[in-house]
């Protein structure tokens, strides 16, 4: 995304005018979902987290915001938002490909194991941000 920023001063206030150039029919993300995508690039293959996790990482207590950040990403897999798990281990949702399937194929390639809906050995995979 390219953004041109202008300021403008009129009549004593300072205005930021974003201009987006992405293609027509997308909309412009927010800063926290930038925050939340660039947060997802942390997390190492082979290793999951959760939404809990990544907020406390964000410092914010809105998990169901990085939820739908996440749910959001646009430059799945390479962004890995299939990275992020629910906190008592489970696989969660997946807006890409073939939905949970395809999530559960990802984490399978990266070496995270899943049994009916839950990852395997939670404890041992599961990574926390460091500040």
């Amino acid at each position: 995304m390219i953004l041109a920023e202008t300021r403008l001063n009129q009549i004593g206030l300072r205005y930021v005018i974003m201009v987006s150039c992405e293609p027509k029919g997308e909309t412009m993300a927010t800063l926290f979902q930038h925050a939340v995508w660039k947060a997802l690039e942390k997390i190492p293959s082979g290793k999951v987290t959760s939404y809990a996790a990544l907020a406390r990482y964000l410092e914010t207590r809105a998990v169901r915001a990085v939820g739908s950040a996440v749910g959001k990403n646009p430059n799945a897999p390479q962004v890995p938002c299939h990275r992020v798990v629910r906190g008592d281990g489970t696989i969660g949702n997946y807006s890409g490909g073939e939905g949970v399937a395809t999530k559960i194929r990802l984490l399978s390639q990266e070496g995270v194991e899943t049994s009916e809906g839950k990852i395997v050995d939670f404890d041992t995979v599961f990574w926390e941000f460091t500040p």
